[in-house]
This record gives structure tokens, C-alpha cells and sequence, in this order.
């Protein structure tokens, strides 16, 4: 792939604010590239959390088929984001809150750290809540009585353990939430129905549908899976690993799409309810009963944990990593606790702020669902920092093509648009 010269800087410029090793030499044939996809599987996973398939169950209940254009419209968007932060990660051997710090001052990458702090602690919260509820349906107890051992749990594997041999072990918990696929198939009455839903879609004028637009981006582009994507680069590169391969985006955006299409549509098939931002954890499961019978409840409940397993570890991580970066704190969970202490400490912090916060009285699938809001609303920032920095010549070996700056700004201006539609529509409707 060639790669377009950027505006900002020259090469000249390359290599003074950033300095990169050669390049390794990578793997080839048939199971180098399956080693590949595994980064992009994971990274498709942890954003396969519950605040995904809650918010894809919402959208579906309430709207029906009709917010499936939004799924199908995220693919370009996803492909590229997660490839264009990967290469960002992996080039200048930085995290993208740090390099924002370099490169366009504290300031600058403060903000960015504090737009990530609100949009990660609301989805920590959320996350947790749903992955309490999940126990609480296969144990038979409140929800409440799982949280502090839950947060434990997540705190223990970033401090003392390997993240990632955990979160490849954990990742299989949540392949029954991939039982949504054949659910979607049982359920569809008519396959004329989901494409006419998919490309001509019936778009109601209302705030709650907005909402649903934004929060369907959100849920979809999370920002904390492009700010893990850079920092994780960031230490693959380090410890000398391979460079980010096209494959693994593709294997990130199909597993992130066909799951979040596969909910849409079961839940518009099966669920009928006439207010779904109130409907519980075991209310949403029913979805999966097409496919399963009275075994959906309980394996529902396995996806969740799974998936909120695999997440919250990122959410937190990816949080801490924006926050040490923008003060210049040292930070990575390669590091020992001792010599990144203040790091550590933060992630002990979060912890302690969102097991606290899950005592509060709040309905799960409201929760998991605002946080979505939140995050879709929040995603402009940190799109454009990508787009500016992957252009940046002084810091960049290789910019952005002409195809990845479209599609980019494709899913700024959408996420734009959407949020103005909600603040108009809103204003009409009082």
C-alpha cells in the first residue's frame, strides 16, 4: 500500500519529535498470517463489550430494523480507524494522548485525557454493572453482592498478571454472544424486510431516534479501543513485535459488525416492548431464545461476562495509559508496578470509583446505554487527534491515504450530523 505525503511537516521533519527502530522482519505464509488476525480478534472482542450488544438490543426493540444502516455505514469506518490507529501506535513507538503532548503541548493532551477520563469511567461503571447483573442471573443473587469481587478481579489481573494470556483465555467466554447470529437468522420473518430496513430505512424525526443514531457510533467507534490500539502498538513495538498487518482490521471490524447487526435484528424481531431503555439484562436475553430456547438466559449471561471481562481490563488500562501519558508519568502494564507506581495507583483509583459508584440504584440496560450516548458524542475529539497526528510527517513514517482521510472525516462529519439532528429535533419536540 502507498501512502499519500502529508501537509503538516516534511520529511525532512521525520524522525525529530519521534525516532523508530527498522523494521522487524515479519512472519509469512499461512500461519504467520493467522497469528496476525489475533490482535485484530481481540481487539474486535474488547469492543464486543455489553455496552454494545445492550445498546444494539435497545436500538432494535425500539426502532426495529431501521438503525442497521448505521452498522453497515460503520464498516469503512471501523476497517480504517482501527488500522490508521494501530500504524500510529506501532510507528512512533507512542501512546496518542503522549504524542499529542509532544507534538501540540500539556494543554492539548490534558483535554484529550479528560475526555477520554469521562467517557471510559462512565462505560467502567457501566460494564461493571452488567457483568454483576450477568452473575446475578446465572447465581440467582442481586447484582450488588458480585461488584466488589468483580472489580478485585479486574484490578488483580492488571496489576500482578499478564493481561493478555488472561484475555485470551477470557475471550472464550464470550463466544456465546456469537449465538446472536443464528438467532437473527431463526427470528427474521422476511430477509426483504432487514435489506429494505438496511438501505431504505424508515428515519422517525424524534430525539430517542437520534439518540439511538449516537449511540449506536458510540457503541461501534469506541473511542477506548483507538486509544488502546495506539498504546498497545506502542508496547508491541517495543517489546518487538510484528508490524500491524491489514488483516487484523479486517478481522476487528467483521467480528464488531456482524455481531452488533446480529443483535439489531434479533432483538427487533423478538423483542416487543413499549419502553426498551427500561427492560433488565434477563429482558434483553430473551432475544436469544429463537436460537437456543430456555438456555438462552444463562448463556446470554456467559457472553456478558466474557465480553465485560475482556473490556473492562482495556477501558481501565486505556484510561490510565491517556492520564500518565498527558503528565508524562511512566506507564504500561509491561512495567513493573514499582517503577510505574503512579500508573498503578490510577488504575486502583478507577477501580475503587466505579465499585463505589455500583452501588447506587441505576437500571443496568439505562446505564450501559447512556454510556453509549456519551461515548458517541465524545468520539469527535478523538477521531480528529488520529486524523492529525497519522498526517503529521515530523512524527509519521507513512501518512494516511486518500481513501483512510474519506473515510475518517466520513465518520467525524456522521457522528456530527447526528449529534445536531438530536439538538434540533430535540428543540422541536419542546
Amino acid at each position: 500500500m502507498t501512502y499519500q505525503k502529508s501537509r503538516n511537516g516534511t520529511a525532512e521533519d521525520r524522525g525529530r519529535l519521534v525516532r523508530w527502530p527498522e523494521e522487524i522482519r515479519a512472519r509469512k505464509g499461512f500461519w504467520g498470517n493467522l497469528v496476525r488476525l489475533v490482535p485484530g480478534i481481540v481487539t474486535g472482542a474488547a469492543n464486543v463489550d455489553p455496552s454494545l450488544i445492550i445498546t444494539a438490543t435497545v436500538a432494535g426493540a425500539a426502532f426495529g430494523y431501521s438503525l442497521l444502516w448505521v452498522v453497515v455505514l460503520c464498516i469503512p469506518f471501523l476497517e480504517t480507524i482501527f488500522g490508521v490507529s494501530a500504524r500510529l501506535g506501532y510507528e512512533t513507538r507512542q501512546g496518542l494522548v503522549d504524542l499529542l503532548r509532544q507534538t501540540y503541548g500539556r494543554s492539548i493532551a490534558l483535554l484529550c485525557a479528560g475526555v477520554i477520563i469521562v467517557i471510559n469511567m462512565a462505560m467502567i461503571i457501566a460494564d461493571l454493572m452488567a457483568v454483576a447483573d450477568a452473575l446475578s442471573i446465572i447465581l440467582g443473587h442481586r447484582r450488588i453482592y458480585f461488584v466488589v469481587a468483580i472489580a478485585f478481579t479486574i484490578w488483580y489481573i492488571l496489576i500482578f498478571r499478564n493481561y493478555r494470556k488472561i484475555t485470551d483465555a477470557l475471550l472464550w467466554l464470550s463466544l456465546p454472544l456469537f449465538i446472536y447470529i443464528l438467532a437473527a437468522f431463526v427470528a427474521t420473518p422476511s430477509l426483504t424486510q432487514v435489506l429494505r430496513g438496511t438501505f431504505l430505512p424508515k428515519v422517525w424525526s424524534t430525539p430517542a431516534y437520534a439518540s439511538a443514531v449516537v449511540a449506536m457510533f458510540g457503541s461501534l467507534l469506541t473511542p477506548y479501543v483507538l486509544v488502546w490500539q495506539t498504546s498497545s502498538r506502542r508496547e508491541h513495538a517495543v517489546l518487538g513485535g510484528e508490524k500491524p498487518h491489514t488483516f487484523e482490521s479486517h478481522a476487528g471490524t467483521l467480528v464488531t459488525t456482524s455481531l452488533s447487526f446480529s443483535v439489531v435484528v434479533a432483538a427487533a424481531s423478538v423483542l416487543h416492548l413499549k419502553q426498551p431503555l427500561e427492560m433488565t439484562t434477563r429482558q434483553a436475553a430473551i432475544a436469544l431464545q429463537p436460537a437456543v430456547g430456555e438456555l438462552g438466559p444463562i448463556l446470554f449471561a456467559v457472553g456478558i461476562i466474557g465480553a465485560g471481562m475482556v473490556a473492562l481490563p482495556v477501558l481501565v488500562a486505556s484510561m490510565c495509559y491517556s492520564v500518565s501519558e498527558a503528565v508524562g508519568w511512566r506507564s504500561g502494564l509491561s512495567e513493573n508496578p514499582w517503577e510505574a507506581k503512579s500508573f498503578y495507583v490510577l488504575i486502583s483509583v478507577s477501580m475503587l470509583v466505579a465499585t463505589i459508584a455500583n452501588f447506587f440504584h441505576i437500571n443496568p440496560v439505562r446505564a450501559l446505554f447512556v454510556s453509549q450516548v456519551l461515548a458517541g458524542v465524545l468520539t469527535v475529539p478523538i477521531l480528529v487527534s488520529i486524523v492529525v497526528l497519522s498526517n503529521d510527517r515530523r512524527i509519521m513514517r507513512t501518512t494516511n491515504t486518500k481513501y483512510q482521510n474519506f473515510w475518517m472525516g466520513a465518520a467525524i462529519g456522521g457522528l456530527v450530523a447526528a449529534q445536531i439532528l438530536w439538538l434540533v429535533w430535540r428543540m422541536f419536540s419542546h
